[in-house]
């Protein structure tokens, strides 16, 4: 079948996709500014993120109007950009008022944000010096439910033997997220939510977006020890607000640790954190039930916990919309 050419200077059709109502508007340093037809918020063939998935990025949820927790997700970004020796194309500051300008051009008080910083555009190769600049795209998309909003008996996972990140990647939020694509695909084949995977040592790791943490008998909130995973923002901000007062949330404490198998099969909650799914309960593991099989009081305060934080007037939240 003979195919369209379309030569220089000639518009290229921009077709709308089913999909694209779920795109509110995006900032592309190819163009140095901010679009919101979904058709135009294309990212170049040659960016070595598209090739080789050479790059870092961060998600974060606006609600209300509110953006939750920038300063840490950019602390993180820059943190990643360091350590595969890439160079953000715009200041801390910069890049902070980038992603506020995209949200207020998306015209949606709740919705998800995008930042990717790419090694940019340059060549097919795999040398990072093809690329004269970093890029930078930040998109405003759809904000879904969180998990127990649309399913609130709980969610079902699956243990999952997708080998995980080595060498240090694991802590880093890089752009090349195969292992976590393929472990998501294992859990949807198997009828679950989520994948859970364990690392080389047989201690719990985390799953494809989110972390995992369980809640023992004896009321104690364990988090994976650092190293093996990326610490969320979301995991770590109800660490913290829950290690304030663990008694008000009726913990007994809130403590990093090494997590066997056994101490998962046996815990009261397993508990999945993340940006979008927020604070969620796993009722069943493995085709068996956890504690009691449904969503126990401890993810309930917890969750109840997050959404305070998330309120405006909360000092990790920062305005983008009137």
């Amino acid at each position: 079948m003979k195919r369209p050419v379309w030569g220089r200077g000639t518009p290229v059709p921009r077709p709308r996709r089913p999909w694209h109502g779920h795109y509110y508007a995006m900032y592309s340093d190819e163009w140095g500014g901010i679009t919101t037809d979904p058709a135009e918020m294309q990212v170049p063939v040659d960016d070595h993120v598209v090739h080789r998935g050479d790059g870092v990025f961060e998600t974060l949820k606006c609600r209300h109007g509110g953006i939750y927790c920038l300063d840490e997700h950019l602390d993180r970004l820059f943190a990643s950009a360091e350590a595969i020796g890439l160079r953000p194309s715009h200041s801390r500051a910069a890049l902070g008022g980038i992603i506020i300008e995209t949200v207020r051009a998306g015209r949606q008080r709740d919705c998800l944000i995008r930042v990717i910083v790419s090694r940019g555009p340059g060549g097919f190769g795999v040398s990072p010096a093809e690329c004269p600049q970093a890029g930078l795209y930040v998109m405003a998309y759809h904000l879904p439910p969180s998990f127990m909003e649309a399913h609130p008996g709980g969610a079902r996972a699956v243990t999952v033997d997708v080998p995980l990140k080595g060498g240090g990647l694991a802590a880093i939020k890089t752009c090349n997220y195969l292992p976590n694509v393929l472990m998501k695909a294992a859990a949807l084949s198997a009828g679950a939510d989520y994948p859970i995977a364990y690392d080389e040592r047989g201690f719990l790791a985390e799953g494809a977006t989110e972390n995992v943490g369980v809640v023992t008998r004896d009321r104690r909130l364990r988090l994976p020890r650092p190293g093996r995973i990326l610490q969320g923002i979301t995991m770590r901000r109800v660490a913290a607000l829950a290690a304030r007062r663990p008694e008000a949330v009726g913990l007994a404490a809130v403590e990093e640790a090494d997590i066997p198998r056994a101490d998962v099969a046996a815990a009261a909650e397993v508990l999945i954190f993340g940006t979008t799914p927020d604070v969620t309960s796993v009722v069943e593991l493995d085709r068996r039930p956890v504690g009691e099989g449904r969503p126990g009081p401890i993810r309930a305060a917890l969750q109840r916990l997050l959404e305070a934080d998330q309120m405006a007037g909360s000092d990790r939240v920062t305005p983008a919309c009137d």
